[in-house]
């Protein structure tokens, strides 16, 4: 029966917490997913258990996601429609491995999503990001850091904002994190941002343990400066401020400079496999979406073959 789908669903969910560690913001946004599925088989098919399951209806149930709308009165973007059925595609995958039969989620295709333009910065647009900076305060030697550190290391900025100066091996220039799904990994920083690191270290005269802190607001008496480390929304702020300070074509964001890290990692012959690794990317498919445009080989062909190169 249906009054069983969200004891299933709750039991899926649990499943991800704790045998394969996904982070609180997977399991909120496989919670909603499902819930959305449930609320709408339910009231499709009242008194159908997951067992009548079938291509049929999930062909509605894509209808229906193509033609739902969020809260602002806009229709799902397919590549958010695909959420929806990954997610119903993990949860049948799992109620299938504790045997109860339900549609084989294999049958359940995605089509393909529409392609979205890589965003990266060149190298002189990078350099022009990093001289926006006026390092002549304190909190300028940090967002300077910050930067460095972004384009050194492709770190995400969860990760980043995590850090703890204690952590950071700056003799090695390497240090480990923990990402996705609780899978560490470790990260190397360059000499440059390694010596901003040494910068900002040496100016602070608090005894916090996260290596970025905030400077508005400052409270007394913290003990170890939690309350004083910096935001994930803190950090996408100060990089919006510098790449309109250094008026960048591209409307780059914190991710946009994790892009940058590994298209300068490949563009200069590093192998998809060891970027893949300092993504800290689960799946080589992930880190493809590099190659088409930092494939040297290809590049030199162009150049070397096409009509329009040669001289007239």
């Amino acid at each position: 029966m249906t009054d069983q789908l969200p004891t299933l669903i709750d039991q899926f969910l649990e499943h991800l917490e704790v045998e394969r560690n996904c982070s609180k913001l997977t399991i909120r946004d496989y919670k909603h997913y499902l819930s959305v599925f449930s609320q709408w088989y339910s009231s499709t098919l009242p008194g159908s258990s997951i067992e009548n399951l079938d291509l049929a209806t999930v062909r509605k149930y894509r209808v229906y996601l193509a033609n739902r709308v969020d809260e602002h009165g806009l229709t799902l973007k397919r590549i958010t429609q695909n959420y929806y059925v990954i997610a119903l595609r993990s949860f049948l995958r799992y109620i299938i491995k504790n045997d109860i039969k339900t549609l084989e989620p294999s049958k359940i295709d995605l089509p393909k999503a529409e392609s979205r333009s890589l965003k990266f910065l060149e190298r002189d647009q990078m350099e022009r990001l990093l001289k926006a900076v006026d390092t002549s305060k304190e909190e300028g030697i940090r967002d300077r850091t910050i930067l460095e550190l972004l384009f050194s290391t492709g770190l995400r900025v969860s990760e980043l904002v995590k850090l703890n100066h204690a952590q950071i091996n700056l003799d090695r220039g390497e240090f480990g994190v923990i990402g996705k799904g609780g899978k560490s990994r470790i990260v190397f920083t360059s000499q440059r941002a390694s010596y901003w690191i040494k910068q900002y270290l040496s100016v602070r005269t608090d005894k916090y343990k996260p290596l970025f802190i905030r400077y508005s607001g400052r409270e007394q008496g913290e003990d170890d400066g939690e309350k004083m480390r910096l935001t994930v929304r803190s950090v996408e702020r100060i990089v919006k401020k510098y790449v309109a300070r250094a008026r960048l074509p591209v409307d780059a964001t914190v991710h946009t400079l994790r892009h940058s890290f590994a298209t300068d990692l490949l563009t200069n012959g590093a192998d998809i496999r060891s970027v893949q690794e300092m993504l800290g990317h689960k799946n080589i498919a992930t880190t493809q979406i590099y190659t088409h445009i930092t494939n040297k080989q290809l590049r030199e062909v162009h150049q070397a073959f096409h009509s329009g190169n040669k001289s007239r």
